[in-house]
């Protein structure tokens, strides 16, 4: 399927019609701090991962400092502290 000038103008048009033009800055500004996030956590997902298959041996205790979940750069209304499960057993 080849798509020309004329049809993604028009599926461009469709969309300013669909949401309205006050929303689309809105709605890609969300995006955008979606996709960032998605990539901090797979950052963070990595990192974690990675200390775990360079040791073979536990070198003792390990404390964790809390992870912190960063929306935006300068962001601080949207950072909160993870807590993260336990295994504790009743």
């Amino acid at each position: 399927m080849n798509l020309g000038a004329p049809e993604i103008i028009l599926i461009v048009l469709v969309i300013i019609l669909l949401f309205g033009a006050k929303k689309l800055p809105d709605m890609a500004r969300s995006l955008g701090k979606s996709a960032r996030i998605l990539k901090s956590e797979a950052k963070a997902m990595k990192k974690d991962d990675a200390p775990e298959q360079a040791s073979a041996t536990p070198q003792g205790p390990v404390t964790e400092a809390p992870r912190t979940i960063k929306a935006a750069p300068g962001d601080v209304t949207s950072s909160r502290p993870v807590t993260e499960p336990t295994d504790t057993q009743r």
